[in-house]
């Protein structure tokens, strides 16, 4: 989508309406009054069975371009996503904020998804909705609505008519029937004596005899994948080498209850070592936990939106493995999930779920992904990470210690709180922590810094060996950079502006870019110059520093 093009759209509709906002904002815009336009925009994109509505900042109701000045740095938009997201009851995000250069001035067309089917989308605990150009409380008539299709529309549940036994994959059936005896011993004996039929309504695969579309993904043969499209019963696996260049790649389609092990098989889960502190002799691991792996890709499996015919994806690098599906994470919030532990209350293929439960495949009683957490937690790897962007769940699992004296932290302190320790992973990530993931840290004297520069806190680096890290980026008083700089102006005569940076390049904090650290060698001359404590007898261009002599 052009942005530039989908303002001229919006601008020549006759009139607002549900799912589009038009506000002047030119300099600023109230918080929580934009919280309770994306809850209601959400909501009545859903209702409107739309895949986003629009809010447009810096038009008036006339359609005509103010322009405007709402958050001009483009990581304060960025942060923006985080601050709604974590007020809003399913964590739902911006798809996008696009900035548009309109010769009347700066345009922001903040594109907001669609509530997830089932999820009406909440802000501060309050459901908010449109009476025609009116922002107004969502009514319980529309709140029904919308919590109803998660009822209704269970793809996973629709009977295929034209399906019978014999589409179904002979090895699939078997193995189908080996997991269900071991998910459920006490009925072992049982099992045994079932036909066909009977089995696969126990397992909750077919109803009442009738094939299901759960059943054929599942359990179907290859060749009847044509009883699903437009969806893509299929798994790619795909092998990259560090240049992110293609190396192997395998596709598997139905039985899908097959082709979890298939994948698996692919995947190589090698040995990963390190020499724990207190001893020398290595510890040696899978770089993946192997229920890590399944409880990922039957993840995939389970959530899989089917209805966006798209396939689930799984990634193989040196170091990592990248798990995708398309559709919104039901949930809302992977971190709610992780520290509450508790199941779900909704799913989007309800049918699916349940049959994968009792095929082993996946734990609908809640936990799978805390385990994700605690398996790597226990490898003293970096957490799990998600992406829940452009309406798909993307996991990345890393298979090795990104950070020895953060891996010593975990080893060291077996009292930190998994909340703690996901916090912290961001902080070794270098990615930015939310307000609550601040407060948490600051509260317990972990990390010290200015956001979004965090580093590990004086104490925790003392006690884990990481004081020379801690050091590094610990800044030195300004006033140590300001005599540098003066002391070798005044050794050598004069200097350049590359002479200064070379000078200070190194001793500034290790959390710094380099373009940080250009702006802030520049603030220091300015400093200095502004005081009269040094002159430039070159140009602006090429600068010849020397101190001025009191």
């Amino acid at each position: 989508m052009n942005p530039a093009t989908k303002l001229d759209a919006l601008l020549s509709l006759p009139a607002e309406n549900e799912i589009v906002e038009f506000k002047e904002a030119r300099n600023n815009y109230d918080f929580s009054k934009l919280g309770k336009y994306f809850s209601a925009l959400c909501n009545e994109a859903n209702l409107k069975r739309q895949s986003a509505a629009w809010l447009v900042f810096g038009v008036n109701d006339r359609h005509q371009v103010l322009g405007s000045f709402f958050r001009q740095v483009r990581k304060d938009l960025d942060s923006l996503k985080e601050e709604i997201a974590n007020r809003t009851t399913n964590r739902i995000t911006f798809v996008d904020i696009h900035e548009v250069a309109h010769p009347q001035g700066r345009v922001l067309l903040f594109e907001i998804p669609a509530a997830p089917k089932g999820l009406p989308v909440a802000f501060d605990g309050h459901y908010y909705g449109r009476d025609g150009e009116a922002l107004s409380p969502l009514n319980l008539e529309e709140i029904e609505r919308i919590r109803a299709q998660s009822t209704v529309e269970d793809w996973s549940a629709v009977i295929v008519p034209a399906a019978e036994l014999s589409d179904l994959d002979g090895e699939a059936l078997a193995v189908a029937r080996r997991n269900f005896k071991s998910k459920f011993p006490d009925k072992a004996a049982e099992v045994d004596a079932w036909d066909e039929p009977t089995f696969l309504n126990k397992a909750k695969l077919t109803i009442k005899g009738h094939m299901t579309r759960a059943a054929l993904l599942l359990l179907g043969k290859e060749e009847a994948e044509h009883f699903l499209q437009p969806a893509e019963a299929k798994v790619r696996w795909l092998l990259k080498d560090h240049l992110g260049n293609d190396r192997d790649y395998a596709l598997f389609g139905m039985p899908l209850l097959l082709a979890v092990d298939k994948v698996y098989a692919k995947i190589r889960n090698l040995k990963y070592r390190y020499i724990r502190e207190g001893t020398l002799f290595p510890e040696e691991i899978d770089q993946y936990e192997p229920y890590a792996i399944r409880e990922a890709l039957n993840n995939c499996i389970a959530h899989q939106d089917y209805t966006l015919a798209g396939r689930i994806n799984v990634v193989e690098r040196e170091e990592s493995l990248i798990f995708t599906n398309l559709g919104s994470f039901v949930p809302g919030d992977v971190r709610r999930v992780v520290m509450e532990d508790a199941p779900e209350e909704h799913y989007r293929n309800r049918f699916l779920a349940t049959a994968m439960f009792n095929l082993k495949m996946v734990d609908t009683a809640g936990g799978g992904i805390r385990k994700l957490f605690l398996f790597q937690r226990q490898r003293f790897f970096p957490m799990p990470d998600y992406d829940l962007s452009n309406n798909r769940v993307k996991l990345t699992l890393t298979g090795k210690v990104l950070d020895m004296d953060y891996a010593r932290l975990l080893a060291r302190d077996g009292g930190l709180s998994l909340q703690e320790i996901i916090a912290l992973d961001k902080v070794q990530k270098r990615q930015p922590l939310d307000s609550e993931d601040e407060r948490l840290l600051k509260g317990t004297s972990l990390i010290e810094g200015r956001k979004p520069n965090f580093y590990i806190a004086q104490p925790v680096a003392q006690k884990t060996g990481q004081k020379a890290s801690y050091s590094k980026n610990k800044a030195f008083e300004k006033q140590y950079y300001l005599d540098l700089i003066c002391k070798a102006a005044g050794e050598h005569g004069t200097l350049s502006r590359k002479d200064i940076d070379e000078l200070l390049w190194n001793k500034l904090p290790d959390w710094m870019d380099d373009k940080q650290r250009k702006i802030k060698v520049g603030n220091l001359i300015g400093e200095l110059r502004r005081k009269g404590r040094i002159s430039n007898s070159g140009s602006d261009t090429r600068p010849s520093w020397s101190l001025i002599i009191t």
